[in-house]
């Protein structure tokens, strides 16, 4: 389609969203709420991309996963949360067109990056504990590399997939949004063209996806339980406390992907509260479903408080 004619067919430059809520009230205490929550969210992930950088003890290929998903959670945080919480206190709730392009291919791309990695996760243990003899050599450090920059590559695939057939979409008319965030459901309700065949698209490429890697991964690891008989009790303990964590985290994250994305192209009430629980609380939960049943994360984090403390004292007498 040519540009002049996209134009055309295109009048809206800007998109007013609804927010969560219209109370006043409401959104005051959200806005204390969110903004804490935010913080933690990004404090906690930070603290463990600077906890595993910096201990020689968390070297393994395990750790340098979860120190990349931790970056990926607070990117994919803040590319929604600051918005939100800003608008709980604007009077005029409204992004433009570029915007909300920009706010969707990010959403997308750092959620695609995200699927992608706790898959690479869950391989990880496969190997470590299916075939531990065979472990040091299958993920080397550039296999690991190799594992992260597909993960990258994956999430952009994803992404710009969305945005390309979304940005030609023609909107000319309606540009309220029920949401606080740009979404593709929303978008398509408000684009003055058909979109049912899109929508089968959205449901394909989004849900679809997230039920496919989400079967893949609730078996990876039944079968990693299953192997777990021939091995000691000491070994059984602890790799049944690493792969609680991963478990709780995959449910956390593919059971609203599926729920969002897994279905026609409607809308429910209860989309909002699901996309907050993506958006704010999953990403600072991870830190600490990670960090609480995992002693040699909490150890690390030990030494580097001591650490700051020691360097901190030792400044403060000279």
């Amino acid at each position: 389609m040519p540009k002049w004619v996209h134009e055309q067919m295109n009048n809206v430059t800007e998109f007013i969203l609804l927010g969560l809520t219209q109370n006043p009230d409401v959104q005051k205490l959200l806005f204390a709420v969110f903004i804490v929550i935010y913080f933690l969210t990004v404090a906690g992930n930070l603290l463990i991309v600077v906890t595993i950088s910096t201990s020689r003890a968390l070297g393994s290929p395990m750790y340098f996963f979860l120190s990349f998903l931790s970056f990926i959670d607070s990117c994919c945080s803040s590319t929604m949360a600051p918005k939100m919480i800003f608008d709980l206190l604007a009077k005029k709730k409204t992004i433009s067109f570029s915007g909300c392009m920009t706010q969707l291919f990010a959403e997308h791309f750092f959620g695609g990056v995200e699927i992608i990695l706790l898959t690479v996760m869950a391989y990880d243990r496969y190997v470590a504990i299916c075939k531990p003899l065979h472990y040091m050599i299958t993920m080397n450090r550039q296999m690991c590399a190799n594992l992260v920059a597909m993960a990258w590559a994956g999430g952009f695939l994803h992404a710009l997939i969305q945005i390309l057939f979304i940005v030609w979409l023609p909107f000319c008319g309606p540009n309220v949004i029920d949401h606080f965030i740009c979404d593709l459901f929303p978008l398509l309700k408000l684009s003055c063209t058909d979109t049912h065949i899109f929508g089968l698209f959205v449901a394909a490429n989004s849900g679809l996806m997230c039920l496919l890697i989400f079967s893949i991964l609730v078996t990876s690891y039944v079968l990693i339980l299953y192997s777990l008989r021939t091995h000691s009790t000491e070994g059984q303990r602890k790799a049944l406390s690493t792969c609680a964590s991963h478990v709780t985290v995959v449910v956390l994250f593919f059971v609203p992907c599926i729920f969002v994305y897994l279905r026609p192209m409607v809308t429910f009430p209860i989309d909002k509260a699901v996309a907050v629980f993506y958006t704010m609380v999953t990403p600072m939960l991870n830190p600490l479903i990670y960090t609480l049943r995992n002693s040699e994360v909490k150890n690390a984090m030990r030494k580097l408080w001591s650490h700051k403390v020691i360097l901190g004292n030792n400044n403060s007498c000279d």
